[in-house]
């Protein structure tokens, strides 16, 4: 960004006065190349300085990219609607995250206006309902937009069928039928977000999978209804596949996970947290098939062992890739994991809370040999023995004193 002291200086230049020294001397071509890295508010404010100015800071050149959260609590629909008429088709990057006065008509001006749109990021607009797209657009955020039905979907892949990344964390109306939309009208897609969809299954992720080849990224974190037959269709239609996170989903099993890594052997970000059933069968899997693997979350995942982080540590990704390890609430780790641990010499951080056989000696052990590594663990205080001789006094594991 431009120091803001240039502009308070320029502004002293020009004092309303179009024929100033700095207006003679800078061609026009490169006033507007500095405006170019003005945000909103100051591109406005430079429009009232002078008419040459207004037209600088105006022109549709400089309106390419605009992000109105810092203000999300001032900006209405109208305010929006001439941000529109402004920006026209030099309009490609458009974040209205958080604000809620943004409604269906605004957004509806920015498709008539701003036909050039690639990226919008419409985030907790929470007054969206089932509006339709940009024909250009490839990445859309409608987080927590909770008004979205499977028709606004319906309308939106159908006019935007190069769409590459789409986030719907949140949208708890959707249902499989959304899904079956975009698995038939997006071949391009490259990254879904789902978190908290509640009421997907299988039967749509499933079409998601048979139609979105190229899929790279896939969250479903609390969508609990799935099964291993999500796993089962990603390792047989998404080998590219780069990132997965399945937090909350406690039916899927060591079986789902085995076909996944024999076919996804790219997998660089596994989130499994809370599920529950998977055990050090699946450890061994990634460890043998998944060599780019590079950060894993097995917190809750209890049935885990030592074992399942031994092979990990002697896996195809442990040298060189592994770089982050989360066990908290893994009852039956121990220290042992953290001298399988050792060799993984790019780990960054790993995770223990509430692993109670780690001890303090475990991890001064580790860090002998990776000394950069950040782990973070809890140990309650010691519950000390009865006071010799006169009243005892009442501790718990986590006080000092009741």
């Amino acid at each position: 960004m431009v120091p803001i002291g240039f502009f308070f200086f320029c502004l002293q230049m020009f004092s309303n006065n179009d024929e100033a020294v700095i207006n003679k001397k800078l061609p026009k071509e490169l006033l507007l190349r500095i405006f170019s890295f003005l945000d909103v508010v100051t591109l406005c404010r430079c429009a009232q300085v002078s008419r040459a100015w207004n037209v600088l800071a105006l022109d549709g050149s400089n309106w390419q990219r605009i992000d109105l959260f810092d203000f999300q609590r001032d900006i209405e629909g109208r305010v929006v609607e001439n941000i529109s008429k402004r920006c026209g088709g030099f309009l490609r990057k458009l974040s209205l995250r958080g604000c809620l006065g943004v409604g269906d008509n605004a957004l509806r001006t920015f498709a008539q206006n701003c036909r050039n749109i690639e990226v919008l990021n419409l985030n907790g607009c929470t007054k969206i309902t089932d509006a339709e797209g940009c024909p250009l657009l490839e990445q859309l955020n409608i987080s927590w937009c909770d008004q979205v039905t499977k028709d606004g979907i319906q309308a939106l892949v159908r006019g935007c069928g190069g769409l590459r990344a789409l986030f719907l964390k949140g949208c708890t109306q959707l249902e499989d039928e959304a899904l079956k939309y975009i698995g038939a009208h997006c071949p391009e897609l490259v990254t879904l977000n789902l978190q908290t969809c509640l009421q997907i299954t299988d039967d749509g992720l499933i079409t998601i999978c048979r139609g979105c080849h190229k899929l790279q990224s896939l969250c479903a974190s609390g969508c609990c209804n799935i099964t291993d037959a999500i796993l089962n269709a990603l390792g047989q239609n998404c080998p590219r596949l780069r990132i997965l996170e399945v937090a909350r989903c406690s039916q899927l099993t060591d079986v789902g996970f085995t076909t996944l890594a024999r076919n996804c052997h790219e997998l660089e970000k596994m989130d499994l947290e809370e599920c529950v059933q998977i055990t050090d069968s699946t450890l061994i899997q990634l460890s043998i098939h998944c060599p780019r693997l590079q950060v894993l979350s097995l917190s809750h995942c209890e049935l885990i062992t030592d074992d399942g982080i031994r092979h990990l540590g002697n896996g195809a990704c442990a040298h060189d890739r592994l770089e982050v390890i989360e066990l908290d609430n893994c009852p039956l780790i121990t220290d042992a994991s953290l001298e399988h641990l050792k060799s993984c010499h790019s780990l960054e951080r790993i995770e223990l809370y509430d692993c109670q056989q780690i001890t303090r000696a475990g991890i001064k052990r580790l860090r002998t040999h990776l000394p950069n590594i950040k782990v973070h663990a809890y140990f309650a205080p010691v519950t000390p023995p009865p006071s010799v001789g006169g009243s005892r006094q009442r501790f718990c594991r986590c006080c000092i004193i009741l």
